[in-house]
């Protein structure tokens, strides 16, 4: 199973194995990870799970659709090339060891 590290605003890491298939989200509220408050459950109609991803790995995720972009622009402090919803990022093998960093809070 891959593994993803979560990382909160004030540097707390959590390690989390994620099941193929399911979204980066759903890895996070599975295991109860803080600061990823997914308010819409993943319909990507909200801005409430968004993270900044390290920038190794924005080549390897899915492309941005304009669904996503267009919530972002609901996000705290967005960061064009690294603001992603991880509610958009299915889970694959290629994903093991993906690290996100969750912003100071979630509006």
């Amino acid at each position: 199973m891959p593994k993803i590290t979560y990382i909160e605003h004030n540097g707390t890491e959590h390690v989390v194995e994620v099941p193929v298939g399911l979204t980066v989200m759903e890895g996070a509220r599975d295991n109860n990870v803080p600061g990823i408050d997914a308010d819409c459950g993943g319909a990507c109609a909200c801005s409430t799970c968004h993270v900044y991803v390290d920038a190794a790995w924005a080549e390897k995720l899915s492309p941005i659709e304009t669904m996503e972009e267009d919530m972002l622009d609901f996000a705290f402090e967005p960061k064009p090339g690294s603001s992603r919803l991880t509610c958009q990022l299915k889970v694959t093998p290629a994903l093991d060891g993906l690290v996100v960093r969750i912003p100071e809070k979630q509006i």
